[in-house]
């Protein structure tokens, strides 16, 4: 009998943003550099349950969609999979047209077939032709008569390489009206019901899942599905590590897929990455893609990497960030037809198949930030890739309304990007990490952010402290940072109906309609640069001396390379919430930078003997043992 690989799914929330995600309209036009849609067949309205969809009468609906096309090069490439069935079934007359596309985003006609009545039409397609990319999907068009679409999958009559369950770790800190939702979510899927051991809620906040309204129902539903596990908030690092560690105990499960809290979760997408990992020939990471849950069409990443030389992660280039699937579906987006790999996923969504957690161990004990990262790199250096696979994702919430490189988190940015290359970075002396992450200390002094830079010296200190803290250290460090912030004004908000708020004698700048074009790059950066620090070195101003800010500038308008002009700005938060205001401070400047170039020299120097350090420690820090000790509050 055949195994389902993906099925065809519609969203049942009657949001129209949604919809290009799972089927394209059908007439597209290219004007000079712009795609244009010429029509709009596929409407929500035609949505008529989870499974099935109408085309109405002479008009024709694509299913070339994210969620509904089949990523073929990842499954040719990565799995024992050597060819597809596309089954349908549908009521009406009509034609349904199966396409594939190369590598290049060229579309090519596979097979078509006239249908009428009720009829279920099954076509065979090898997977023997997308080495570099390309992908399978199918056209409707509709006759004389409304044709609906009743059901369809892909499926696959290969024999899987492996065969168990899936447990599910999600984290939470005090999110808990999110984390029943999911859970609600998941309740609502049979399939997937059927494909998981055990879901693993590790709650680390203060506001408790179980107190939520609807838990109790949702918790009955599952049963004993559903493990709550309270802890100390260990931060993300700690909270995944719980679910790793309780997955090693599991003897039905083969796989663990990560969750974070804060997400709407397309449940199919979980049963599509355990099929993929199952059929994979070699254990594989599975990551999910992350859309925008506040802009629903628009993807954050497909493929990530951490490029070598400066040691930073981010897209493989720049086209793929927020993509709009609204502007351009998968017919008009060439980029998206080439198989695209990845050095790591996010844990918004990472489905890791046991094996390598028992090989290769748990997160490292770094709170937040880079520890998905550098699990990929670790992964990568055992022989386990991740791949990012299409039709996987969920939604989440969008990281354009915050600024976590100017707040506490500013602390574990600097430290676990160092730890990071210190573990995996194979360049001499840090390649070019050390002078990326001193020109963005750099860039936040003559911001007058101080705050931001106490954290980043304070996390370079921890570094050279070595890795046999870190373990102590991670319920401590994140309170540490947040108390660092009482000595910086710049870090308070004065929100609509202060009194003391401080007023701009210059009023407010001007906001920027089109993209900046005077970004200064090469010589004109060093030239900046060589203005600037002089300037803030010997300007001769303390924060308590200021009395009202020269301008005011919006978040977006507050460009890096203007705020140095001024010795006091205020500025808009990331958030909306209300404004902060930056001051120059002499003092604080020179310490800061003497401290945060003398810390990134010393690493430099110090960096082989600091890798050698970490690299020996790490299979002891990320052991079950020595998590185990940290979980019970060593």
């Amino acid at each position: 009998m055949p195994t389902t690989l993906q099925s065809i799914v519609f969203p049942l929330d009657q949001d129209p943003d949604v919809l290009p995600l799972y089927a394209d309209a059908e007439t597209w036009s290219k004007i000079g550099s712009r795609h244009v849609r010429l029509s709009e067949n596929a409407h929500i309205d035609n949505v008529l349950s989870r499974s099935s969809s109408r085309v109405r009468s002479g008009q024709r609906v694509s299913f070339a969609s994210y969620f509904n096309a089949f990523p073929a090069a990842y499954w040719q490439r990565w799995t024992v999979v050597d060819s597809v069935r596309l089954t349908l079934r549908t009521s009406g007359p009509g034609t349904v047209i199966v396409y594939r596309s190369n590598a290049g985003g060229v579309q090519q006609r596979v097979d078509s077939r006239k249908v009428s009545g009720s009829v279920e039409s099954v076509f065979e397609l090898p997977l023997t032709s997308f080495s570099d990319g390309g992908w399978y999907w199918f056209d409707l068009i509709a006759s004389t008569e409304d044709m609906v679409l009743e059901a369809g999958n892909w499926s696959a009559d290969a024999t899987p390489v492996v065969t168990g369950k899936l447990s599910l770790g999600m984290t939470t800190y005090n999110k808990p009206d999110y984390c029943v939702a999911t859970l609600a979510n998941i309740a609502e899927n049979p399939a997937l019901l059927e494909g998981i051991d055990r879901i693993f809620l590790v709650d680390q906040g203060t506001r408790k899942v179980r107190d939520e309204a609807g838990y109790d129902a949702v918790a009955e539903r599952l049963g004993d599905k559903l493990q709550v596990i309270e802890q100390g908030n260990l931060g993300g690092s700690g909270g995944f590590s719980r679910s790793m560690a309780e997955t090693l105990e599991r003897e039905d499960s083969d796989f663990l897929l990560l969750l974070d809290d804060d997400v709407e979760f397309e449940t199919e997408s979980a049963l599509r990455a355990l099929q993929f990992g199952r059929f994979s020939r070699e254990p594989v990471i599975v990551g999910g893609h992350m859309f925008d849950l506040l802009d629903k069409p628009v993807i954050h990443a497909w493929a990530e990497v951490v490029r070598p030389d400066p040691f930073m992660w981010g897209p493989s280039f720049e086209e793929q960030h927020r993509h709009d699937f609204r502007k351009r579906n998968l017919r008009q987006t060439k980029w998206m037809h080439a198989r695209l790999d990845s050095d790591y996923n996010g844990w918004w969504m990472c489905m890791i198949p046991k094996k390598i957690i028992a090989e290769i161990g748990l997160s490292l004990p770094v709170f937040i930030k880079w520890d998905d990262a550098e699990y990929g790199l670790r992964a990568r250096a055992a022989g386990y890739r991740t791949v990012s696979l299409p039709g996987v994702a969920l939604w989440h919430v969008s990281w354009l309304d915050k600024d976590d490189s100017q707040d506490w988190q500013a602390f574990f940015h600097t430290r676990n990007r160092i730890i990071a290359g210190l573990l995996h970075s194979d360049r001499p002396r840090s390649g070019k990490l050390m002078q990326n992450s001193s020109r963005q200390d750099l860039k936040k002094l003559l911001n007058m952010q101080y705050y931001a830079v106490q954290l980043a010296v304070d996390g370079m200190r921890s570094v050279l402290r070595g890795p046999a803290g870190l373990h102590d250290d991670i319920s401590r460090d994140m309170p540490e940072a947040r108390a660092r912030a009482k000595d910086f004004p710049e870090t308070r908000v004065y929100r609509p109906g202060d009194t003391d708020t401080p007023v701009a004698v210059g009023g407010r700048a001007l906001p920027l309609l089109e993209k900046p074009t005077d970004y200064p790059t090469g010589l004109g950066l060093g030239l900046f640069t060589a203005r600037m620090l002089p300037r803030h070195w010997r300007r001769n101003s303390a924060e308590a001396e200021q009395r009202a800010p020269e301008l005011e500038y919006s978040k977006r308008d507050a460009l890096w390379w203007r705020i140095p002009h001024h010795s006091s700005v205020i500025v808009g938060a990331a958030d909306g919430s209300g404004k902060m205001w930056y001051r120059h401070d002499r003092a604080k400047f020179r310490r800061l930078l003497r401290e945060a170039q003398g810390l990134s020299r010393q690493i430099e120097k110090d960096w082989d003997r600091l890798a050698a350090e970490y690299r020996a420690a790490l299979p002891q820090m990320t052991s079950v043992e020595e998590w185990r000790k940290t979980f019970d509050g060593r």
